[in-house]
């Protein structure tokens, strides 16, 4: 029988262009929990400690912050992801403004800066 290591999604965030692409699908999912799974494998590609250091922010904290079913404040996020390089922006999903009765948008990721 065939031993696998099994699957880690930070060994394959190494560069902005997979970065921006994994938490666009995070995005996608309807469950705010893939999203903080997601955010939680790139901030350990980048390296807790560090991005600990850099947030000014308790690894401990941001372990907490970034568990499935964790309700971090929005300002955590946003520190998190601005240390991170990562910008989010906000689209119509349709191209056009959303109407009242759809409201439907899509958001879209920008990573710029991240050095592995």
């Amino acid at each position: 029988m065939a031993n696998f290591a099994p699957f880690d999604a930070a060994d394959y965030l190494d560069d902005e262009e997979t970065i921006a692409e994994y938490l666009t699908a995070a995005l996608e999912d309807p469950n705010p929990d893939v999203f903080l799974a997601a955010v939680r494998d790139v901030a350990r590609a980048h390296g807790m400690a560090q991005l600990a250091r850099d947030t000014g922010l308790g690894r401990e904290s941001l372990y907490k912050a970034l568990t499935p079913g964790a309700k971090p404040r929005y300002d955590t996020i946003l520190k998190l992801l601005h240390v991170l390089g990562i910008k989010l922006t906000a689209s119509p999903s349709s191209g056009q403004a959303p109407s009242p009765a759809d409201g439907s948008a899509v958001v879209h990721t920008d990573v710029g800066g991240y050095a592995r």
